[in-house]
């Protein structure tokens, strides 16, 4: 496992996937993953409008978010094949909050080519990993749909603890869905 991350910029990785922050220069890599996977992750996310899927909707994007990232307020990242290059996921840190709550929330996709290669749990540990030891996190939270039994199995295999059931808790791919609370508190975490 190699770490060259910093407060921006995150770079893990164990020597068959990179997590790396997304970068102003990602657009069409971004793009061309969610043109690609766009019907296997429909029933798990949010509708999107027509230039999330375009190049120059993700060159918009990417520019926030690298804003975000010096600011460390937020952190979108992509799970790299070290062969190929080719993306296989995204894992994003959102509602960063210090003292004195040091939270934030945690979604992520995997691309259909990668599932059940235990890609994202991988990825995800090391993302947990790298928001306990540089940003000094002391809970992450993360939601799944009760019938997402795949996100089930990384959370709970992380360790994340089931806190909850929220009914009609985020608006997916058009309708309310319910979904069960987790999060992964930080063992050791110090002021």
């Amino acid at each position: 496992m190699e770490s060259y991350s910093t407060a921006s910029h995150v770079y893990e990785t164990d020597g068959e996937i990179l997590l790396r922050t997304a970068e102003p220069d990602d657009a069409k890599l971004i793009s061309d993953y969610f043109i690609a996977n766009r019907a296997f992750l429909k029933p798990w996310e949010p509708l999107r409008e027509s230039e999330f899927f375009t190049e120059f909707g993700w060159q918009q994007r990417l520019i926030k978010l690298h804003e975000l990232h010096k600011m460390a307020l937020g952190y979108y990242l992509l799970i790299i094949d070290v062969k190929t290059h080719a993306m296989l996921g995204t894992i994003s840190f959102s509602n960063i909050s210090r003292f004195p709550f040091y939270a934030c929330n945690v979604g992520y996709s995997l691309a259909e080519q990668a599932q059940g290669r235990y890609i994202m749990s991988r990825a995800l540990k090391m993302a947990c990993d790298y928001m306990f030891r540089v940003q000094n996190m002391h809970r992450i939270m993360a939601a799944y749909m009760p019938r997402n039994k795949r996100s089930e199995a990384v959370l709970l295999g992380l360790g994340f603890e089931p806190e909850g059931h929220a009914k009609d808790y985020l608006l997916i791919d058009g309708k309310w869905e319910d979904h069960n609370l987790t999060s992964l508190r930080h063992p050791h975490w110090k002021m």
